[in-house]
């Protein structure tokens, strides 16, 4: 059998150069379903008219290009490379580079949003707290929190598999085959993404390290009430089945501006679960 021509093997940082095989790879994944479930809990749970909303972590953009039919969109990623993708996607939506721990856009949002596990990426539980107090400073008092967490450390069982998992898609002349092992080191699960890229006349071979932190059910509730959330919890969640956190923010200004006061309105007591969007 011949040789590819012009494979070539490289180590990348995650969701640099691979961008577009991460949207090849996802062109499935049903993002505006998941959109319409955001925007249910959002109608449901908010304590403010919800008008504008930040997706942190956007990535290139998926969720966004159906969340602004509702809603005045910001995005934030720390990729360029994703942003890239998300610019060419997305018009009117304005798109920011910044780290979800530290990132100051100098407003609040309506809705804050943190999708497709993304603040696994944290990885240990002072940065979690420190995040989750960030996207406090830029929720609105009645505001709504998504959270789309990742795995706990009970669920993250890489002892248990027995096969390896892949993937393959294909977009025009683009073809992506992705395969992965899973380990875990103490409380990070470590995963290995090796993806095989062919193009005309071209098979690139490259692998990404994406280390994710695993955070309890408790855990991540206790950073959310700590950052003044008070919080509900869906074991369910949304198209990956990694169950989904909705905070509301508790406190707001009081008219004098010398601190803060609860606001107001019956928020309901914690449910297990939400129901479906229609």
């Amino acid at each position: 059998m011949p040789a590819a021509s012009g494979r070539r093997e490289r180590t990348l940082a995650p969701y640099g150069a691979l961008a577009d095989a991460y949207d090849i790879v996802h062109a499935r994944k049903p993002y505006g379903r998941e959109a319409a479930q955001v925007r249910a809990l959002v109608r449901e749970h908010a304590r403010r008219p919800c008008r504008t909303l930040l997706d942190v972590a956007c990535g290139s953009g998926g969720h966004l290009a159906y969340l602004r039919r509702w809603y005045a969109c910001t995005g934030v990623d720390a990729s360029q490379e994703m942003l890239r993708r998300a610019r060419r996607r997305l018009s009117r939506v304005r798109l920011v580079r910044g780290r979800m721990e530290t990132f100051d856009l100098g407003r609040r949002y309506d809705v804050v949003t943190c999708l497709f596990s993304a603040i696994g990426y944290v990885r240990t539980v002072p940065e979690l707290r420190r995040t989750l107090r960030n996207f406090a400073r830029h929720t609105a008092p009645g505001g709504v929190l998504v959270v789309e967490p990742w795995l706990s450390p009970s669920g993250f069982r890489p002892e248990r598999r027995d096969r390896i998992d892949h993937l393959e898609a294909s977009s025009g002349a683009t073809t992506v085959l992705r395969m992965n092992t899973v380990a875990r080191r103490r409380k990070l699960s470590v995963m290995d993404f090796h993806y095989l890229v062919g193009r005309p006349g071209a098979i690139v071979h490259a692998v990404e390290r994406h280390e994710l932190g695993l955070f309890s059910r408790p855990t991540m509730e206790a950073a959310l009430r700590s950052a003044g959330f008070r919080t509900w919890y869906d074991p369910v969640g949304l198209s990956t089945g990694r169950g989904l956190f909705v905070g509301v923010l508790r406190e707001a200004p009081d008219r004098g501006g010398r601190g803060v006061v609860p606001v107001r309105g019956r928020l309901g007591a914690p449910r297990a679960a939400f129901p479906r969007p229609a």
